[in-house]
């Protein structure tokens, strides 16, 4: 029998699912089964927040459990500016609820960190100077230093989906600069995902992907083995930087 494979995803996303598909592309025994939540921008105001509450997560949660999904990972990275213990606390109360492991886009990045040792990372988002500001001083709580960041400024999450991948290349290329341990291109509406390997050949440093991570410890939580996902950079295949 072959896994399966929960996601929580944020209402305006139109790229997490195909690329999902693609990380997938040759496991036919892996799928992935998708429930939205309603999520329509992305700033620090109270509404913002309020989009991230427990209940509406649980209630996703449960329309993927009609599916006998194995691990549900919810695929937003909200836990980035929210805080990394708040978006632990919430994997908890949506797998109380549900009785499988849950997990996050924010815990699967975090997870990637402590396993190979990051303590200095680079960040890539398009978000607001705010949020992203926000994301390192959370990041920094959780015990991790950026060391180089770079952002768009933006907060039409939906048009997300539409930035170029030059755009993105050129970003991690800025933060490369900063000689991080790993970089992370931070937002589950972004194709950043298939940039891995070429910029990991071009600079010498690990990729972590919100996406990409998030598949990495959905599968992880519901026993399969990813480094069966193959050419889509060196997080599936395992790393570990030089202390």
């Amino acid at each position: 029998m072959g896994i399966r494979l929960g996601m929580i995803t944020p209402s305006l996303n139109t790229i997490l699912e195909p690329v999902t598909y693609r990380l997938l592309s040759g496991l036919p025994d892996i799928t992935a089964h998708f429930s939205r939540v309603r999520v329509t921008h992305i700033s620090l105001d109270e509404e913002s927040g309020d989009q991230f509450t427990a209940e509406p997560m649980i209630e996703a949660a449960r329309l993927l459990m009609d599916a006998k999904v194995d691990s549900i990972c919810w695929n937003g990275t909200s836990g980035g500016w929210l805080g990394v213990e708040r978006d632990a606390a919430l994997c908890a109360a949506i797998s109380d609820a549900v009785g499988v492991p849950v997990t996050s886009a924010t815990q699967a990045v975090t997870s990637l960190f402590r396993e190979a040792g990051v303590t200095r990372f680079g960040l890539v988002t398009p978000y607001l100077k705010n949020v992203q500001q926000e994301i390192i001083a959370k990041y920094s709580d959780a015990g991790f230093e950026c060391v180089g960041e770079a952002h768009l400024g933006r907060d039409d999450g939906f048009n997300y989906a539409a930035i170029a991948d030059d755009t993105w290349g050129d970003l991690i290329r800025q933060v490369a600069g900063s000689k991080p341990q790993a970089i992370t291109t931070m937002c589950t509406n972004i194709s950043g995902a298939p940039l891995a390997e070429p910029i990991e050949r071009e600079t010498g440093i690990p990729l972590i992907d919100s996406i990409s991570a998030s598949l990495w410890a959905a599968l992880k939580l519901a026993g399969g083995d990813p480094t069966r996902v193959r050419g889509w950079g060196k997080m599936f295949a395992g790393f570990e930087v030089a202390a």
